[in-house]
């Protein structure tokens, strides 16, 4: 490749990665034109929002906390993604993992935390991996549309953790009581994931969902299943032809994307500061909705594992201190939620430009790349083998 060349695939590839951070700060800056129309301080809004997401300990510790599932919905993401896949069922998913690894500790007390801890975290693994492998099943060997299949399966979720922690799973305690809250007994202390600091709320969940990344990258980029993987989203027809069997490389795209997404459901039950499942009636009165906002997070770290750790952790900066802002200047809370959307819908739009970018690199870099071997396979004339 020549210095031009380089330079040019360079400086489209480093301007892809910025696109997401010139999203983000339209959607500040309209934030901050609604902030003036309510009769407030962008200015105290965005110390506000700075402050709460990043100002000190405790700050970083919520933001760590509530970018965990969105990392982890985001890893998943990026797995069935590269595979052509579309997965927006990280919500349902969550709850499965959540649900299963919630009966796996009520119905094993009694093991050892070295034991528990490994159990209910794979069992959160299974949960998702289920929840993603039936999608994927009607995909592959139906050809049912994976993003209708994933939203019902939302539904669906919902609806089966409603019955269980209103049912099978109800805390004992509030059947007697008669309020009957949907959620379960305090799980299990020897389920409890072992905060970083030896107190505070900070587990190590985050350190979890960042081993999870590495690991998905390396499955991703070092081995031949993420050969497969990414070579059946660039064309499911030429990896057929290399004998890939495509069908089962989309079920299983949808089976790990869902398995990292029933992890991040375990974290959520095991980590959070009631040690139990509890939900107040939706999908996200458990998740959050960590489940859509994990697609964010993938989008902006450009469906790569590695970048979507710090995506996750400036978005889920940006959600907690949204919340700060309210508190902060006194806006309503319809404005959170409408900041939150617009960067949604920033990043989502400028993602078509920065794949542009990317392939404009791609073929930058194809074509100095081949300039100079043309140039040196030319031969002078009049040399032996040349043409008459």
């Amino acid at each position: 490749m020549t210095s031009t060349g380089a330079a040019l695939d360079s400086r489209k590839r480093y301007l892809a990665y910025l696109v997401p951070m010139g999203a983000v700060s339209a959607a500040l800056l309209v934030g901050a034109v609604m902030l003036l129309l309510l009769d407030a301080s962008p200015l105290a809004g965005v110390k506000a929002m700075f402050n709460g997401a990043f100002g000190s300990r405790e700050a970083l510790s919520s933001t760590a906390l509530k970018a965990t599932p969105l990392l982890f919905v985001g890893v998943g993401i990026t797995i069935a993604f590269r595979a052509n896949v579309i997965n927006i069922g990280g919500e349902g998913q969550l709850v499965a993992g959540g649900l299963l690894s919630t009966a796996v500790a009520i119905g094993l007390p009694d093991l050892p935390a070295f034991v528990m801890l490994p159990a209910v975290l794979l069992a959160g693994m299974v949960g998702g991996a289920l929840w993603g492998a039936v999608p994927g099943a009607l995909k592959a060997y139906y050809g049912v549309n994976e993003i209708l299949s994933t939203i019902m399966l939302n539904v669906v979720a919902v609806q089966l953790m409603n019955f269980l922690l209103r049912g099978p799973l109800i805390d004992p305690g509030e059947i007697e009581r008669g309020t009957r809250i949907p959620q379960t007994e305090r799980l299990q202390a020897n389920a409890d994931l072992p905060l970083l600091f030896g107190s505070g709320r900070l587990h190590i969940g985050p350190l979890i969902a960042i081993l999870a990344a590495v690991g998905a990258y390396i499955l991703l980029w070092r081995t031949p299943l993420g050969y497969r993987l990414r070579a059946v989203g660039q064309s499911a027809d030429a990896s057929r032809y290399a004998g890939i069997p495509v069908k089962r490389i989309v079920l299983l795209a949808l089976t790990l994307s869902g398995a990292v997404a029933g992890l991040a459901g375990a974290v959520l039950v095991f980590g959070s500061e009631s040690h139990r499942m509890v939900t107040d009636g939706s999908t996200a009165g458990f998740t959050g909705s960590a489940g859509f906002n994990g697609i964010v997070a993938a989008l902006f770290g450009g469906l790569h594992p590695l970048w979507t750790i710090p995506a996750s952790f400036l978005f889920g900066g940006l959600l907690v201190g949204g919340n700060a802002l309210q508190r902060a200047v006194q806006v309503p809370s319809a404005l959170i939620l409408a900041l939150n959307g617009l960067v949604v819908v920033f990043v989502v739009a400028t993602d078509r430009y920065r794949k542009r970018l990317r392939d404009q690199a791609a073929r930058a870099a194809a074509t100095a790349a081949t300039v100079p071997a043309l140039v040196g396979n030319e031969r002078p004339p009049g040399l032996a083998g040349d043409d008459p």
